[in-house]
């Protein structure tokens, strides 16, 4: 699935898990808003999710996700496999064109419409039109510099939003801390 109109980054580094997005809304070519918060935070701040795609969509998600989190909430991969469950076989939702990120302090996962429920090995992951810019980004600066998880979304989003016309400079970083 190509999902424009967004870039969502996460890194797990030095004990921290950083969330970040740009604030750009894009339909067709036309930029729309430039300052949308494209994170939520879930199950008293334990959990942080980001969204690229339709944002309607990317809301019902959310909805049904958090649903999932109270039938299961203490195993995020769970509710997270149960959503990509659900979301693959109902005829409504599988039109649904959205992607998520979920984390929380053991756990970083991608969650799509297509069944998948993936971990990144390296804990790195970006979504959205320029996921794949501010990914490499983020493995760059974790190898190359000193820098902690949130300043690595950040500087990776902002690399991105270099590149990616549907990525803009307007970027909102959440964090939490890992468990050992």
């Amino acid at each position: 699935m190509k999902t424009h109109a967004t870039t969502i980054l996460t890194v797990r580094h030095r004990g921290v898990a950083a969330v970040g997005g740009d604030g750009q809304v894009t339909v067709g070519n036309t930029i729309m808003k430039a300052d949308v918060n494209k994170l939520r935070r879930l199950m008293d701040n334990k959990i942080i999710t980001g969204f690229a795609g339709a944002t309607a969509d990317a809301f019902a998600l959310l909805e049904r996700f958090e649903a999932k989190l109270k039938d299961y909430p203490s195993n995020v991969p769970r509710a997270a496999t149960e959503l990509a469950k659900e979301w693959r076989t109902d005829r409504v939702l599988r039109r649904l064109e959205a992607m998520l990120v979920v984390v929380d302090a053991r756990h970083t996962l991608l969650v799509t419409g297509n069944g998948d429920v993936v971990q990144p090995s390296d804990g790195v992951l970006g979504i959205g039109s320029g996921g794949n810019f501010a990914m490499a980004a983020a493995r760059a600066l974790i190898a190359h510099s000193n820098l902690g998880a949130v300043e690595i979304v950040r500087t990776s989003l902002e690399i991105a939003a270099g590149i990616d016309i549907y990525t803009n400079a307007n970027i909102v970083v959440e964090e939490i801390k890992c468990e050992t």
